[in-house]
C-alpha cells in the first residue's frame, strides 16, 4: 500500500506542478497584457487549485503510512529525515494555503487586472515554496 501511495504522490506531483505553472504563467501574461479575465482563466486557476489540493490529500495519507513521515519526526539532526518529515509537509501546507487564499481573494475582485495580479502573486509564491521543498533525491 505504501509503495502505491508513494508512486501516486510522485506521479501526481508532475500534473499538479504543471497545472500550477500554467496558472502562474497565464496570470502573469494576463496581467502584463491587460486582457480581460475570462471563464477560461478562471478554469485554469481552478484546475491548479484542484490539482494541488489533491496532491495535499495524497501527501497527508502518505505522511502517516510512510517510514519517512511521522515515525522519524524526532530525528531532526538527519537532514533527509528533517526534509521528509517536517520541512516538505510544512512548507507545502503553507504553499497550498497561499494558493487557496489567492483563489478566495480573486472571487471578491471585479477588475481583471487585480484578479490576474492576485493569482500571479499567491499562486506564484505557492509554486516557489513547493519547488523549494521537493525531496529531489527521492523523487527521481
Amino acid at each position: 500500500m505504501y509503495h502505491f501511495i508513494q508512486k501516486l504522490h510522485s506521479g501526481w506531483a508532475y500534473l499538479a506542478l504543471l497545472l500550477l505553472l500554467i496558472a502562474v504563467v497565464n496570470a502573469i501574461l494576463g496581467f502584463t497584457s491587460k486582457k480581460d479575465f475570462t471563464a477560461k482563466d478562471r478554469k485554469i486557476a481552478l484546475f491548479a487549485l484542484i490539482g494541488t489540493h489533491t496532491q495535499l490529500l495524497i501527501g497527508l495519507i502518505l505522511y502517516f503510512v510512510s517510514p519517512l513521515g511521522l515515525s522519524v519526526l524526532g530525528q531532526m539532526s538527519n537532514a533527509d529525515y528533517r526534509l521528509t518529515s517536517l520541512e516538505h509537509p510544512l512548507i507545502n501546507l503553507i504553499a497550498i494555503a497561499l494558493i487557496t487564499i489567492g483563489w478566495s481573494k480573486h472571487k471578491k475582485l471585479i477588475n481583471s487586472e487585480a484578479k490576474f495580479k492576485t493569482f500571479a502573486i499567491f499562486y506564484g509564491l505557492g509554486l516557489v515554496l513547493i519547488l523549494s521543498r521537493i525531496p529531489w533525491k527521492l523523487w527521481f
